[in-house]
């Protein structure tokens, strides 16, 4: 006996595809993240793909904003920070408060950075102080048991 396929079980097709448009799996292979990595940005209001039932479909717009997202990640920036950054773009008016705010971000990011360099240089320098310290309690005894 052979069974028809139950056209409620199909997939519908109302969203009709636009050029560019892009699923979950493409933009995780372009990017080399995971796609629970891009939810979770989509959760966050970085990304906005519509819907086609449950397939999201990710436009241009989102594939540029997702690559924003990912370069202020590697920045180290939070993601409020990417998120008001790219938010400002996008209003399409002068640019320069962005490229301003941008820049106090960046120098905000870089002494946090450079504090944290200083604070490493002091902790590496302890350690080495305290290794010297061991290193020489240690040598008689090295020298003894040889």
């Amino acid at each position: 006996m052979t069974r028809k396929a139950n056209p409620s079980l199909r997939p519908s097709r109302t969203v009709a595809p636009e050029a560019g448009d892009l699923s979950i799996g493409d933009l995780a292979r372009e990017f080399d993240i995971t796609p629970r990595a891009i939810r979770f940005y989509e959760m966050e209001g970085l990304l906005a793909p519509r819907r086609d039932g449950q397939r999201r479909i990710y436009s241009a717009r989102d594939r540029t904003r997702l690559k924003l997202t990912l370069r202020g990640k590697r920045l180290g920036l939070t993601l409020s920070e990417i998120r008001e950054l790219i938010d400002m773009y996008e209003t399409g008016r002068d640019e320069r408060p962005q490229l301003e705010r941008f820049l106090a971000v960046l120098e905000s990011h870089k002494s946090a950075l450079e504090q944290q360099r200083t604070d490493i240089e002091a902790q590496l320098a302890e350690i080495a102080a305290f290794e010297k310290r061991v290193r020489q309690q240690l040598g008689p005894r090295r020298k003894a048991a040889g």
